[in-house]
Formats: structure tokens, sequence, C-alpha cells
């Protein structure tokens, strides 16, 4: 598989997976006190001021055959997990869990209480409230949820070359292709791989900007 069709593998199903997460994540933030806050709000943002070599680290010793979990994992798998396409699916669910939750979290605190304890007199349930009331009033939370983790994990380079290496057509995504590109001086390629990331990101960044327009003006 190119890197190109093997990073939008790996961000489809990051996005697949990490988006309905970040959604009950976020929900649960914006909506829930309890003690710890902080400290659970802290853990979820990590990976935006952690360097991606540092988790990297954290999850290639994790994940090892050496380490108990890592030993464990590769047993039930019959084959270590790291350096594989699944391992790239974990570290990358990880490293963008925040593009995923603070979107929604921001959508769902912006709905105002009493718009929901009309919805709970009326006689709707809780999850009556979530599908029919909360879900249609995030949808550019949701939209920019899904739009920031998927231009994100086209992107990643740390986390992925430590946990899946290099691997061509299993772990060889399109920012270590670029890499190599440099690395062997093939700056054209290089210059070609480049230019459709950066497209594609300031894509991205206008529709989360958009989006977040549409947001405010809706209010």
């Amino acid at each position: 598989m190119s890197p190109f069709w093997l990073s939008i593998k790996l961000a489809f199903w990051t996005t697949i997976i990490l988006v309905p997460a970040g959604l009950l994540i976020g929900r649960a933030l914006a909506y829930w006190q309890f003690v710890g806050k902080s400290w659970v709000e802290a853990l979820v943002y990590l990976p935006l001021v952690l360097p991606p070599t540092v988790l990297g680290y954290y999850l290639l010793v994790s994940l090892s055959p050496n380490s108990a979990f890592g030993s464990a994992v590769a047993s039930i798998l019959g084959a270590p997990l790291v350096f594989s396409f699944p391992a790239l699916v974990l570290a990358s669910l990880i490293v963008n869990l925040p593009f995923a939750v603070q979107p929604a979290q921001q959508a769902f605190a912006a709905i105002a209480e009493d718009t929901r304890e009309a919805a709970w007199v009326s006689g709707l349930s809780s999850l009556q409230t979530f599908i029919r009331i909360e879900l249609p009033q995030c949808w550019l939370g949701i939209l920019c949820a899904a739009t920031l983790t998927f231009a994100h994990t086209l992107g990643e380079f740390g986390v992925v070359l430590m946990v899946g290496g290099n691997i061509a057509g299993e772990t060889r995504t399109l920012s270590i292709a670029i890499y190599d590109s440099v690395q062997s001086f093939d700056m054209d390629a290089a210059g070609w791989m480049t230019a459709g990331l950066l497209l594609f990101s300031i894509t991205a960044l206008a529709i989360v900007r958009v989006a977040g327009i549409n947001s405010r003006a809706s209010r």
C-alpha cells in the first residue's frame, strides 16, 4: 500500500473510532462536575503539549513484548503489537484525543442549561434529549472534531515513527515518506507530498474556521 493510501486508512480509522469517543468524553467534561476534573482534563489534553517522541517512547515501552502488557497482547494476537498498523491506530487514538474532545466539549458547553431542562420537563429522557436536542446543536463541533482529527493524523510523524517504524506498505505513512525522500535527496517527491499535505491542512483549517463562525452566528 502506498504511503498516501496508508495515511488515509490510518486517518479514517482514527476518526471513525475517536470522534464518537471524543463526543462522549467532551459531553461528560462539559456537564459533569466531580473531584479531580481538572486532572482528568489535563490528562486528556496532555498530548497537545507533550513532545510526540516522549509519548511515542512510553507507548513503545508499554507495547514492547518485554513488558507485561505488551507480552499479554502479543500472546493474544500471536505477534507483537509494535511496528504494525494496529499500533499506529492505537498511537493515533491517544495523540489525537484532544482534537476530538475539545470541539465537542465546547459545543456541549455552549448549549443553555434551560434548553436541556425544558426537554426533560417535556418528558424526554436523557438519551432522547441527547439525540434529539443536544446532537443537532453540536453538529458543527462534531464536524470540527472529525476534520481536525483526520487532518492531524495525516501529518503525524513522531509518534508514528516511534511506534510503527518505517515498514513499506504497513507503517510508512505520508509524513515518513516525506522524511525518507528528503534523506535520499529526492526533493521533487518531497515537494509534491508536502504540497498536498499543506493544501489539505489549509482546507481543514478553513472548514473549522467557517464552522466556528456559523456556530457563533447561530447562537
